[in-house]
């Protein structure tokens, strides 16, 4: 189970990083889409940041009850 959540973090990361890519290719052509994967980025470094202290704590309190 632990090792799902860590893999969902990095697949939150791909989103960003493809997100911000295709602001910068995006930009001249169609702004709107641009603005789209501007929010698409925004929300995918925040689920990232959540995911992951989510995980760590989750696994500081299993390391607790053992």
């Amino acid at each position: 189970m632990i090792k799902i959540l860590r893999y969902t973090e990095y697949l939150y990361l791909i989103v960003f990083f493809f997100s911000v890519y295709r602001v910068f290719t995006d930009w001249r052509i169609d702004k709107n889409s641009a603005y789209l994967f501007i929010f698409f980025a925004a929300v995918s470094i925040g689920m990232f940041f959540f995911r992951r202290n989510y995980r760590r704590k989750f696994e500081q309190r299993k390391r607790d009850n053992q």
